[in-house]
């Protein structure tokens, strides 16, 4: 509890946190807002490939022009300034640079970007959580290596879901189930760029859908974002997924320790030790009263009578059994909260989240029916869904990962439904991020 004092402490000695941030879309966007009103952090750079988009970012989160008017990475890490530019490796490699936040969601760029910083020597947070599930656990062991810290980012769901974890474990109890809840309904993985804002404009509060990355929002609504989030916590905290992916339940934040738990136990899990996300709709399409929408949970077991009298005591929105119990996050703030990540990986040394194993992984499914000779268009598109596996039976039947699915042609005939193995495509082996996930399979699968 002790992150804002460091980072006073870091101001007042004349030596802020220096921190870049490559993509200024909207979690780098909310991020900025925050970052110029925290004491003790400097950015650096902005960096995005549309530099006169980025100025515009930074405008509208209430920076004034003259505070990134800097020439140069170099002269704003010695003049205290920000420069916005579009050329990644002088940002990174500019003076005093601590922290790199890499926030493109392109996940073979953000393997790029995640090895130039650990190249360097600067820590990285990785709220690029496509590139997270394609390759995190061998990128975080190559900053171990390097003496760097490998972050997921604080404020989105993941980081805070390996909170709730932490949190459980650290108290001593077992760890039944943790994730997140979301807008789902079954037809939802059918939804593609052009139908899904009749959905989006449903729940969050946008009067237009101008200037908004419908792409990137489907892949919230088609199951898409689910399954990357639960395999980055999976990934991070030993937990393992279903054997069938997640099921979305419909459930109340004060009916989690009822619906996540074991079936054999009265619930919906396969096992206990595994990930799941609520629905804030039923099946039929009605709201779910005190739904978990926008939040995140963990439910607990209390393995001993006493411990589970204490979970009556102190209302602990324990199941009808009295064995288990939940504590919820009501919603998250996503980029204006990402400065605990910067700050705990530059002054204490420690990641908010990291995946230390290969428990799971996100497969492509078709959406639709599928023609030999289509190019598949990656996460939120029209042709392909990412569910979530584990990873030994991703590894098994050569399902190919969501993060490879933009861009390939197929080469067969897909059914709806069916997953997208490998060989079902015209991969590039000379490709960057194929590489790297070939070598985190072998790193960490043992084949």
């Amino acid at each position: 509890m002790n992150l804002s004092r460091m980072l006073a402490a870091r101001a007042a000695s004349g030596a802020p946190v220096k921190v870049v941030l490559i993509g200024a879309g909207k979690f780098g966007t909310m991020y900025l807002s925050q970052a110029r009103l925290t004491t003790g952090i400097q950015i650096v750079a902005v960096v995005d490939r549309d530099v006169p988009k980025a100025k515009a970012a930074l405008a509208n989160a209430g920076w004034p022009a003259e505070q990134y008017a800097a020439r140069s990475p170099e002269d704003a890490a010695t003049t205290g300034a920000t420069c916005v530019t579009d050329d990644v490796a002088r940002a990174i490699g500019a003076p005093g640079v601590e922290v790199v936040i890499e926030a493109t969601g392109d996940p073979a760029v953000g393997i790029r970007h995640c090895l130039a910083a650990i190249a360097a020597g600067r820590h990285i947070v990785m709220v690029n959580v496509e590139a997270d599930v394609l390759a995190g656990p061998l990128l975080a062991r190559r900053a171990a290596q390097a003496g760097v810290v490998y972050s997921l980012a604080w404020g989105d769901q993941p980081a805070l879901i390996c909170e709730h974890v932490d949190w459980a474990r650290a108290c001593g109890f077992k760890v039944v189930a943790a994730g997140k809840g979301t807008r789902y309904l079954p037809r939802y993985h059918q939804l593609n760029p052009d139908t899904t804002w009749e959905e989006v404009s449903k729940y969050l509060a946008f009067s237009s859908k101008e200037g908004l990355n419908l792409k990137m929002f489907n892949s919230f609504l088609d199951g898409t974002k689910s399954g990357i989030e639960m395999t980055a916590v999976c990934n991070a905290t030993g937990l393992t997924p279903q054997p069938d992916g997640l099921s979305f339940p419909p459930a109340s934040r004060f009916d989690l320790a009822d619906i996540c738990k074991p079936a054999s136990d009265g619930g919906v899990l396969s096992h206990s030790g595994t990930t799941e996300v609520v629905s804030s709709l039923t099946r039929k399409g009605e709201d779910v009263p005190h739904h978990l929408a926008m939040g995140t949970y963990v439910v607990i077991e209390g393995e001993t009578d006493y411990a589970r009298r204490c979970f009556t005591e102190y209302h602990t929105l324990e199941d009808r059994s009295g064995r288990f119990a939940a504590l919820y996050r009501p919603t998250h703030m996503i980029g204006l909260e990402l400065g605990i990540s910067i700050a705990s990986a530059a002054l204490r040394g420690e990641p908010t989240g990291c995946p230390h194993g290969f428990h799971s992984d996100v497969v492509a499914t078709a959406k639709k029916a599928l023609k030999a000779g289509e190019m598949l268009d990656g996460e939120g598109g029209f042709s392909v869904w990412g569910k979530q596996q584990p990873a030994g039976v991703s590894l098994k039947n050569g399902f190919l990962p969501i993060g490879l699915a933009s861009g390939v042609r197929l080469t067969r005939d897909i059914a709806e439904g069916e997953i997208v193995r490998w060989a079902d495509v015209e991969i590039d082996a000379e490709d960057d991020a194929v590489i790297i996930r070939r070598e985190m399979e072998t790193l960490f699968s043992g084949r």
